[in-house]
């Protein structure tokens, strides 16, 4: 068999973990920037990677197709802040073959919201059918605070314009105590009454930043048990392709999901992996283990390389994470900031 022949037969074998686990969702971070500083994700001071680290939008596109070629059938465009990429659109556009040859199920991103009015239309045009918008609080005060220098009304207009471009939003907003632990019906009744699904998210103890951890940390198990006096939580089978697990809210009609890392971790049925906008692969967001697939990316325009990197570092896909907040360490399990592999 040739070289050429023999890349090819590689390509059309699915991605299998030591554990069994296919691996069919790749999340990928275009850019490690973003125009917020939320308090869970990033410290105020942050420094960047310089651009000339960065893959290019082409690279990215090569790297995504050969996962795609590898069996991922949906497709996470992250960050950072995804939109602020420069030319971010020439990615998605480009992207959107492997949906129109039936290659891949799903192409999404998830964003802050900032510049989803801009980009909207788009991305709806590009094949996109829904995306998941961080939003942590209704109240703009409290917003400015958890961003840090957001601005609501802007995250609003997306949301409107997302709507109104026919794609599907989600909310995604991170649990935390002592912020928006008194907004949780109003957060539920607002996004079911716009149709939108609701998770909540248990803070992970990701990078250094200023707040404590355990003063941010608020287990879903006491948010889920508070929603119990007031509402019906139908638990659902429905699932997206990441770790929320779904109830329905039988007085909103509505569905509320729930990504516990901590309480409860989603390990055995991980079937995803993460790449950095450096081209660092990921095999589990609260290990530190990683591949360097930007070397063997750069070094040929021939596949062989970069897929035989993406294979050895499948083989080392860990069981699972071992997430833990406490009073007695400071330190996080991940020195990494959750913006770094992207969310």
């Amino acid at each position: 068999m040739t070289a050429f022949a023999e890349t090819h037969a590689a390509a059309a074998l699915p991605l299998v973990d030591p554990f069994g686990r296919a691996i069919s969702y790749l999340r990928v971070s275009v850019t490690d920037r973003c125009d917020f500083r939320c308090v869970y994700c990033m410290s105020e001071d942050m420094h960047f990677l310089p651009k000339q680290d960065l893959l290019t939008l082409e690279e990215l596109d090569r790297l995504c197709s050969a996962f795609v070629a590898r069996g991922v059938q949906k497709l996470r465009i992250t960050g950072g802040e995804p939109l602020v990429r420069r030319d971010i659109m020439k990615l998605f556009r480009s992207l959107s073959r492997h949906l129109v040859a039936g290659t891949l199920e799903e192409l999404t991103l998830t964003t802050n919201g900032s510049q989803l009015a801009r980009f909207a239309s788009e991305l709806a045009d590009c094949g996109v059918k829904r995306v998941n918008v961080s939003l942590d609080t209704l109240d703009p005060d409290k917003f400015r605070k958890v961003t840090r220098w957001g601005e609501l009304s802007k995250v609003m207009d997306g949301i409107d314009a997302a709507q109104a471009a026919g794609l599907s939003v989600k909310i995604n907003a991170v649990a935390l105590k002592g912020v928006n632990d008194d907004e949780v019906e109003t957060m539920i009744e607002w996004a079911h009454g716009r149709g939108m699904d609701l998770t909540f998210i248990e803070v992970m103890p990701m990078g250094d930043i200023e707040p404590s951890r355990y003063e941010q940390y608020w287990p879903l198990s006491q948010l889920r048990a508070g929603l119990m006096d007031r509402y019906t939580l139908d638990d659902l089978d429905y699932r997206t392709g990441g770790p929320a697990r779904y109830v329905r809210v039988r007085e909103t009609g509505g569905r509320l999901g729930f990504i516990t890392p901590l309480t409860h971790n989603f390990c055995e049925s991980c079937n995803r992996v993460r790449v950095t906008c450096t081209g660092t692969l990921y095999m589990c967001l609260g290990q530190d283990d990683a591949a360097d697939l930007r070397t063997p990316l750069r070094a040929s325009w021939d596949d062989a390389a970069l897929l035989k990197a993406v294979e050895a570092a499948i083989a080392r896909k860990p069981k699972g994470h071992d997430f833990i907040i406490d009073r007695t360490t400071s330190r996080p399990a991940v020195g990494r900031h959750m913006s770094v592999t992207g969310g």
